[in-house]
């Protein structure tokens, strides 16, 4: 469909994510590799496909949103549909089956959101950079229409939802990994001189993927769980729960 309707030639790991019929999906992708533009590609026709859908997207700023709701309506243009704003949200896409797609603002948090319910789809772009009361906020939108969760992201440390769903999500996640090496569109001289420039660790993070523990932490995230353990019986029995 993404290649006859919106004339959009994805790559091979591209092609794998547009495929995915699961409902929990983490794309833990290099910069540049175009995480955002499929992301729309599904929403686009999740929308066409499913009226009456609601599919929210939420992303660390409002330019973002802006900018995914912009490649969401350059797709409807190729398809010659005509979509409007729904006249209440302001970044907002309504579509002539009554489908929406929903951009949040960038400072939007639990109090401001509260209203969207039944979504069919969510998009989370920049996890790794949204704040975790918007996350646990917006899950809850998902349950009456057991909506898709998409969460797509560039690591940043060992913090924050994406990383522990990415890490301890458990079997529950689709987990697509994609490094700049197995993007064909980033030529590798270009890499070797970021490489160079930035330094292994930052490269191996925006371009390979890697989550690292952050410098400001105290302890690394390996030392913390290496020291727990459950066997232990607490000093006084039933004061702990």
């Amino acid at each position: 469909w993404a290649r006859t309707a919106l004339e959009f030639e994805p790559d091979p790991h591209q092609a794998r994510v547009l495929a995915s019929q699961s409902n929990r999906v983490l794309l833990n992708c290099t910069r540049q590799w175009g995480k955002s533009t499929v992301c729309a590609v599904k929403a686009v026709h999740r929308a066409l496909t499913r009226p009456d859908s609601r599919i929210v997207i939420a992303c660390p700023t409002q330019r973002q949103s802006s900018e995914f709701l912009l490649k969401a309506a350059e797709f409807l243009e190729r398809l010659r549909i005509k979509a409007r704003s729904d006249g209440r949200q302001r970044h907002s896409l309504l579509l002539p089956n009554r489908s929406h797609l929903i951009a949040l603002p960038g400072k939007a948090n639990g109090a401001t959101i509260r209203g969207f319910s039944a979504l069919s789809l969510l998009i989370i772009d920049e996890a790794a950079l949204v704040n975790e009361p918007l996350y646990r906020s917006l899950r809850p939108m998902l349950a009456v229409g057991q909506g898709d969760l998409w969460l797509l992201s560039t690591p940043y440390g060992k913090r924050g939802f994406f990383y522990q769903e990415w890490a301890f999500g458990g079997e529950r996640w689709t987990r697509f990994r994609v490094p700049a090496t197995e993007c064909p569109r980033i030529p590798a001289d270009f890499l070797e001189e970021e490489r160079e420039s930035s330094g292994d660790l930052y490269f191996s993070q925006e371009y390979m993927c890697e989550f690292h523990a952050t410098d400001d932490a105290l302890f690394h995230d390996e030392l913390v769980r290496n020291a727990l353990c459950s066997g232990i019986e607490p000093l006084v029995p039933g004061e702990l729960s």
